[in-house]
């Protein structure tokens, strides 16, 4: 898949505090240096399911989890057909793990760092010494003739940790035969080996509170530029301040934000009925902890009636975007005030639609409402140790391993997360899988309409409609 640049991949990390830090100096005075990760690099921390998960993966196929407790570990989101995690360890990037829809399995994917936390005792090969220069410092593959042993559980295709009779991992690649095609063989590939490049990795136990700590004066640095764009804004413009707040986290960091720039301000949510109950808990949380009011609305029945006329929404067909977020929220608006100023939770490294939008506009579905991003150049880190910091109560569905917080069938989500869903809210799934067949039945759809998620993009184009985070 093609590398995705949506602006400075500003991710480094301390060896002295084993945090991540969003600038060229830790807090405590020491350099930093960077991570080598994937455009468009907007990493995040794992969450205790997403921790629990990476190491489900790696148990199953090496014997042995990746991520021992104590370690601040984050996940890095790259382009992929469906899903793929980057995992960082120390610094580095470890290893990741890859969704197969059509075969609902997770594959891990490590690097050569990765045998920094774990010793594996599965699908591993053991080479001669003769080979470990051109393995190791060549990336050449491994040959029949270089082979001692190959663990009997290998298969074609398989990831495999490279070692030496001494147990160093000099290498890891995907295996070319199975164990027993390659006891046999005198010549041959057996695992051809992945080129990566060398990177530093520095394992140390660490916890978010340091990492907060570590990034206090970014953190600071960032938070003043957008309350002045906030303050800034709103002495430009007369319309009543509000904030849009979607239960996610970058409404909250935006809301933060907003606070303090200018105190109290309603919250608006657009309800479409087809939230996640922890989401629309989080709307009342945080409107209880901050003292807000929350002017709702709702429009799930027209959001069914759109359905049963045009079918389920798509990545290139967003009207679900229009019908249950825009059109409400400007009606409500104008109930309300007429017009307002919106400060909304938008961020650059979200997309290439959000990295070229400006950071005050006005959508022409809600002509009501002038739009602005206190956070358009925070990335997703960001915004986490900024939520860390102020100890602000923040949607617990993060926690289950979803990155981002919307509808529960929203169109733009990958397989791997319908799956992650279908584990934590199978009633959900269940009810919009029964939807959808009525659809397939009434149109003739294919079999697999559903199951391979065909359902989630009807052309070529990719429209990707104005909404709140």
């Amino acid at each position: 898949m093609p590398r995705l640049y949506l602006g400075k991949i500003l991710l480094r990390w301390c060896d002295s505090c084993h945090a991540p830090v969003l600038s060229g100096v830790c807090a405590c005075g020491a350099p930093t240096r960077p991570v080598a990760v994937t455009p468009p690099g907007d990493a995040r921390p794992a969450s205790p399911d997403d921790v629990e998960r990476v190491n489900r993966i790696f148990s199953e196929h090496f014997g042995a989890p990746l991520i021992p407790e104590g370690h601040i570990a984050l996940l890095n989101k790259v382009p992929a057909e469906d899903r793929m995690d980057e995992i960082v360890l120390g610094g580095a990037v470890v290893g990741a793990i890859r969704y197969f829809p059509e075969e609902r399995r997770w594959e891990p994917l490590p690097r050569p760092a990765a045998a920094a936390y774990l010793r594996p005792t599965k699908r591993c090969v053991v080479v001669d010494d003769g080979a470990i220069p051109s393995i190791r410092d060549g990336g050449a593959s491994v040959l029949a003739p270089g082979l001692v042993s190959i663990d009997p559980a290998v298969a074609e295709g398989d990831e495999v940790f490279i070692l030496t009779r001494a147990g160093e991992c000099i290498g890891v690649g995907r295996a070319k035969v199975d164990a027993a095609t390659a006891a046999t063989m005198k010549r041959g590939l057996v695992v051809r080996t992945r080129k990566n490049v060398p990177s530093v990795c520095v394992p140390g136990e660490a916890t978010w509170e340091d990492a907060v700590a570590a990034n206090e004066p970014v953190l600071a640095d960032y938070e003043a530029a957008s309350i002045r764009f906030v303050r800034e804004v709103a002495e430009q413009n007369s319309e009543r301040p509000t904030v849009s707040y979607s239960g996610g986290k970058d409404s909250l960091a935006t809301l933060l934000v907003v606070l303090k720039a200018l105190g109290p301000v309603p919250l608006l949510f657009a309800d479409t009925g087809l939230e996640f109950p922890e989401t629309c808990e989080n709307v009342d949380e945080v409107a209880e902890r901050y003292g807000l009011d929350v002017i709702r609305v709702c429009d799930e029945e027209t959001f069914w009636k759109t359905f049963d006329e045009n079918g389920p929404p798509a990545v290139d067909s967003r009207w679900c975007c229009r019908v249950c977020k825009l059109h409400p929220v400007g009606r409500l608006i104008g109930e309300h005030w007429g017009e307002c100023l919106s400060f909304i939770g938008q961020r650059k490294y979200e997309s290439v639609r959000r990295m070229q939008s400006r950071r005050v506009w006005r959508n022409p579905h809600v002509p009501q409402q002038l739009s602005a991003a206190p956070i358009q150049q925070w990335t997703a880190m960001h915004v986490w140790l900024y939520i860390f910091r102020e100890k602000a109560p923040y949607n617990r569905l993060y926690e289950r391993g979803l990155d981002r917080i919307g509808c529960f069938m929203c169109p733009s989500s990958d397989l791997a997360t319908f799956e992650i869903i279908g584990e934590s809210h199978p009633e959900l799934l269940e009810m919009w899988h029964d939807r959808l067949a009525r659809w397939q039945e009434k149109q003739g759809l294919s079999r697999d309409w559903i199951e391979r998620g065909l359902w989630r993009k009807r052309g070529d184009a990719d429209e990707e409609e104005d909404s709140y985070n």
